[in-house]
């Protein structure tokens, strides 16, 4: 035998196998061509794709719409009133409380860190009465609907790692985000749309942090576990439509030659990867008919584009992306993410926070109203919220009506919506300057335990092999948290 052959043998037992009798290369490639294939009832996979071991157990909700304010937003103007501070406005906030060590270089060499109130009132809401912002109007309107975590805590200081952290279950990057697990795990609805669908919009208040390909990658995973990621303007998708002289006809037969060349490729390689160009190539031929469907928002009532406001027909803003979450969600996909940015006020806090509350507060109340009309509330789970909660001491000089906050990571509020969740109800406690956890802490594992508990998935148990070790979005971490849970 060739001795390079030899070697590649020895070393690469994906390569074996992909010569063996059984021909994997071929399964997947009819797998992906054919989707009642025998290859579909392997035991590994089940026809949705998804593990054949899951779920776990009976699920609470299908699907989760997350709806990430990129920034970090400002949990005492928003969802965690400290009314007593006022009578402490200007006054330094006590190193017992807030320590040198907890602050960032943005501000740790500041002379004084003064006391900032919010300027906001606080008003009880619903028949729950939870206490929520006047900022917050909409949002108001459906608190019997949603259950506010006060106590979440996370350990990143910094916006990277921090939001890297919320998608990944981990500050350094490379490791798959939530909708990758939830792809690989559980994954599709629909075999004509992407499993897992990221959208992102700008605030209206100031520029964003950046947010990058990765934060709804795929990590070590195969790449047909990412999401896809839905563009501001033009087609959603590049390259969505045929060029000029392809037909439909002449594109299928394109692709079925294209994937018997990866799959040659991939009996010479065994790299799986090349398993996963077939599969976004095959996805991608399948947008080609779903897209223009999915954004036709003809055949929307006037009542339901007006719920989510005047930017609801203007492709890229928050607005539009929330009625195409609602689109997305009845058609099938499994994990749809909205990101929204601007939310870092780390200076005129006042001016800044109600713009992106303009931007946000209707078009999120309106989803969660739609979904509840169209009885999808009870198998959907929504969740909002940032990286991290700011700080309590004003960033820079500190006025009346004029102050900034910087970045906090001891805690901060989020609310959660949807099946299985405690509607009506606020989890957690924080301290009389809104700094420390004092009742029910929550960390970010445990929100990611919580949230594949509801899909009905036990996060100790879904696993993938990298590496030599076994990987899971909780890491070695993470409780369920009952208290979020209706039963």
């Amino acid at each position: 035998m060739d001795p390079i052959l030899e070697h590649r043998l020895a070393t690469n037992r994906r390569y074996f196998f992909s010569r063996s009798s059984t021909g994997i290369g071929g399964i997947a490639l009819a797998t992906l061509l054919q989707a009642d294939s025998s290859a579909a009832e392997s035991p590994h996979r089940n026809p949705l794709g998804g593990l054949a071991d899951l779920p776990h157990f009976e699920p609470k909700v299908k699907r989760v719409i997350y709806l990430f304010q990129s920034g970090g937003p400002a949990q005492m103007d928003l969802y965690d009133p400290k009314p007593q501070l006022q009578r402490f406005y200007g006054q330094e906030v006590p190193k017992s409380v807030y320590p040198d060590d907890r602050k960032t270089t943005m501000t740790s060499g500041q002379d004084s860190f003064p006391t900032a109130p919010s300027v906001f009132r606080f008003r009880r809401s619903g028949e729950c009465g939870t206490e929520l912002s006047e900022v917050l109007p909409h949002i108001s309107r459906i608190a019997d609907d949603i259950c506010v975590v006060r106590s979440l805590h996370t350990e990143a200081i910094n916006h990277d790692p921090a939001i890297t952290f919320f998608q990944t279950g981990s500050v350094i990057p490379g490791r798959p985000s939530m909708g990758a697990w939830l792809s690989y795990g559980l994954g599709s609805l629909n075999q004509n749309l992407p499993a897992f669908v990221a959208m992102t919009s700008a605030g209206s208040a100031k520029n964003g942090q950046p947010l990058y390909d990765r934060l709804w990658g795929s990590g070590f995973m195969p790449s047909q576990y990412q999401g896809v990621n839905f563009r501001r303007v033009g087609d959603p998708v590049l390259d969505i439509s045929n060029p000029a002289g392809v037909d439909p006809a002449l594109r299928r037969t394109m692709l079925q030659h294209l994937a018997r060349l990866n799959e040659k490729r991939f009996e010479d390689t065994g790299n799986p990867e090349v398993l996963g160009r077939i599969a976004q190539y095959e996805l991608a031929h399948r947008l080609q008919t779903s897209i223009p469907e999915l954004t036709d928002f003809t055949e929307e009532t006037a009542a339901t584009l007006n719920a989510y406001g005047p930017d609801v027909s203007k492709q890229g803003t928050y607005a539009y992306n929330c009625l195409m979450a609602r689109r997305l969600a009845e058609r099938g996909v499994r994990f749809i993410q909205l990101f929204h940015q601007g939310w870092d006020q780390h200076n005129n806090l006042p001016l800044q926070l109600p713009k992106q509350c303009r931007d946000t507060d209707q078009p999120t109340a309106a989803l969660v109203q739609d979904l509840k009309q169209r009885g999808m509330l009870d198998d959907t789970l929504i969740v909002w919220g940032g990286e991290f909660g700011r700080t309590v001491y004003s960033q820079g000089g500190l006025k009346r009506n004029v102050y900034g906050r910087d970045h906090h990571p001891n805690c901060m509020s989020i609310w959660l919506a949807g099946g299985g969740v405690r509607a009506g109800s606020v989890y957690g406690e924080t301290d009389d300057y809104s700094v420390n956890v004092v009742k029910d802490p929550v960390h970010v594992h445990d929100l990611h335990a919580t949230i594949l508990h509801l899909l009905g998935i036990d996060h100790k148990r879904l696993t993938f092999r990298y590496q030599g070790r076994y990987f899971r979005l909780t890491d070695v971490h993470g409780n369920i948290v009952r208290g979020l849970l209706d039963s």
